[in-house]
């Protein structure tokens, strides 16, 4: 399952964001990656989070594969497009 989503958090992915993220993701027992500009990093790989350093407005493409996709990518979108 894949969805774009555009992120709206103030400062973009920063460390802060990050973290929060990758503890998002770490939820779910599926893969969940995300994509942009031909990169595509694990999402509950805080280092490989850090390396895209996404600003507001991006539209990143959140892939997730598993019994809990879904739900996953549900709680990512409700995350980053919450504007924070």
């Amino acid at each position: 399952m894949t969805k774009e989503i555009k992120i709206n958090i103030a400062n973009g992915l920063e460390a802060r964001p990050v973290a929060q993220l990758v503890q998002i993701a770490s939820k779910y027992e599926s893969s969940i990656y995300l994509e942009c500009q031909d990169k595509r990093i694990n999402a509950k790989s805080i280092m490989g989070m850090m390396s895209l350093g996404l600003a507001s407005g991006t539209v990143v493409a959140v892939t997730a594969e598993g019994k809990d996709e879904e739900k996953a990518i549900q709680n990512i979108e409700e995350y980053l497009s919450s504007a924070k």
